[in-house]
């Protein structure tokens, strides 16, 4: 197997890297070289110590970036002290202080270690020969990492490279140098028969299938043992085995651990409540594809493993589709106390771990873009309308919540804003529904697949987190409800991207819904982040794709 990237910087390639495979590896590189362990919370600093709230303005992307990442708010990075708990984007922190429980925006200040590699040379000399890491335990240093075999080399004109191997030599390995020693200790983790025999046993073609190259998503220490969570590339054929690996000092051995029922998802990062038969794994979930490194999988899961098994045992999966969660895709984990901070690229909530299955244990915070509303502003119902359809004026607030920015113009980069519009639009789409059993579906979501697909029951309507709009790099971006079909080089006219949806009418051919969002040139407003405390429904009602779920499973006997 040849990876086709040249490493000179003329090449084509670079801008093929630049743009499409340095987001999806900084993904995979993340969290490589941070640690987590599990601590109780701190004592509680004073009020005047929370950090004096200022304006974050939404970044503008630039040409070297896709639109869309201007509303990238996965946490990178979780850093508490006794006075707040920071959690770290790669533009922004959102800081949360003890004293008075309020939170602020900052201006990032995330570490360069976890910023994504400059160029390709950096990426091509992690993928050959990736750098331990260092952890502390018990007054001494360990280093692991994890790796590849074969390992990737240069060949002819900067190529990297993998030779053709049988699957059982074609391996994931985990190395820890453990004090006073200098040879690491090696456990494989899996090797490409084995991601071959799993592709099989689950009703799919082992043709394609690739070994992604593995990293470290997170380090925990916990009851007398080091800890780790391993991922992998994936996307285009490549996938793993989601796995976590233990160290026992005293006993000198490994355990590995690989959830059957989380076998190609890849674990965003680990906490771990309890201990010996009263152990549970808290994990965060992702699947990747081609081009779109985030793709909600599991959400939160708590994971108890079987003691005479540990690849099977009771798992729970939290959803926006059958929980509290907000935001669809957990990407760092804190423990404290009795308290798990979750942290998504669309919210952050605090829930009492002993009791996640009652809603009343979780309290959610949103992220939001706000922005100040001019005098007088035309407001369109379709992106690339040439009418508005009404005109807003300032309300007693003044201000109006900013849900996303979609290019007019692919080649100029001006554009729209979508903005929330209390009263909304309808539209009727010639696109039905289809029951989508054969696709991976998270837990509690419906097996109906429509216009809306990406949107989720939120008990009142179906809403849509910044974590939900696909990150895709194909095809002109994220897709929306928008009855235009798709035409190269032009923006399609969605309707909505992000906007809430209230489901009128769905047929098998056709789509009915009011959208309550609209359209707004982008030089009317100048949106800053904000984070608002999630309400949910004081009186939830059932999905309505459950109700035609079940009537099609019906009239199909």
């Amino acid at each position: 197997m040849k990876c086709k990237f040249s490493l000179h910087p003329s090449s084509a390639s670079l801008t093929f890297f630049m743009k499409r495979i340095v987001p999806i590896v900084f993904v995979l590189l993340l969290n490589a070289c941070t640690a987590q362990v599990n601590l109780p919370s701190q004592a509680v600093g004073s009020a005047v110590e929370c950090p004096k709230p200022i304006v974050v303005p939404v970044a503008v992307t630039t040409t070297e970036e896709e639109f869309y990442q201007r509303f990238d708010y996965h946490i990178r990075n979780i850093l508490a002290d006794s006075n707040t708990i920071k959690f770290q984007t790669l533009q922004y922190d959102f800081v949360f202080c003890r004293a008075n429980k309020t939170w602020t925006v900052q201006p990032g200040t995330i570490s360069s270690e976890l910023l994504p590699p400059k160029n390709y040379a950096e990426f091509a000399k992690e993928l050959i020969d990736p750098a331990y890491k260092n952890i502390q335990f018990q007054g001494k240093t360990y280093q692991y990492r994890v790796v590849i075999e074969p390992k990737f080399a240069l060949g002819d004109n900067d190529v990297l490279e993998r030779p053709n191997v049988a699957p059982e030599n074609d391996k994931i390995i985990f190395e820890l140098i453990i004090p006073d020693q200098k040879e690491p200790k090696r456990q494989t983790l899996y090797t490409l028969n084995d991601l071959q025999q799993q592709a099989v046993k689950r009703g799919f073609s082992n043709i394609g299938v690739q070994l992604g190259y593995p990293r470290i998503t997170s380090t925990v220490i916990h009851v007398n043992r080091l800890w780790w969570s391993v991922g992998f590339e994936q996307g285009e054929g490549n996938t793993g085995i989601a796995t976590i690996v233990s160290y026992d000092p005293q006993a000198d051995t490994f355990t590995v651990i690989q959830p059957e029922e989380l076998w190609s998802q890849q674990i965003t990062d680990l906490a771990i409540t309890g201990d010996g038969d009263r152990r549970t794994f808290w994990m965060g979930t992702n699947i990747s594809g081609e081009g779109n490194p985030y793709i909600p999988a599991n959400g939160l899961v708590a994971y108890r493993p079987d003691l005479q098994n540990p690849n099977s045992g009771s798992l729970t999966s939290y959803t926006v589709h059958n929980s509290p969660l907000v935001g669809a895709i957990p990407d760092k984990l804190r423990l404290e106390d009795d308290t798990l901070w979750v942290g998504t690229g669309n919210s952050i909530c605090q829930v009492k771990w002993q009791a996640a299955d009652h809603p009343e244990s979780w309290s959610c915070w949103r992220f939001a873009a706000m922005a100040k509303l001019p005098l007088e502003m035309p407001l369109y119902s379709g992106l690339t309308n040439k009418t508005p359809a009404v005109t807003l004026f300032p309300s007693s607030n003044g201000e109006i919540e900013v849900l996303w920015w979609s290019p007019l113009d692919f080649q100029t980069r001006k554009g729209r804003y979508e903005v929330r519009y209390l009263q909304g639009f309808t539209v009727k789409l010639d696109r039905g529904a289809r029951l989508e059993e054969s696709r991976r579906l998270p837990p509690g979501k419906p097996p109906v697949y429509w216009p809306g697909f990406e949107w989720h029951w939120n008990g009142d309507r179906f809403v849509r987190g910044f974590d939900e709009v696909a990150q895709n790099m194909f095809g002109g971006g994220p897709t929306g409800i928008g009855s235009n079909p798709f035409e190269p080089n032009t923006p399609p006219n969605w309707n909505a991207i992000r906007g809430d949806l209230e489901l009128l009418n769905l047929s098998p051919k056709t789509t009915s819904v009011r959208y309550y969002s609209g359209w707004v040139d982008e030089n009317l407003l100048n949106p800053y982040l904000s984070v608002l405390p999630q309400k949910r429904p004081q009186t939830p009602q059932l999905n309505p794709l459950e109700a035609i779920d079940n009537q099609v499973r019906r009239s199909s006997y």
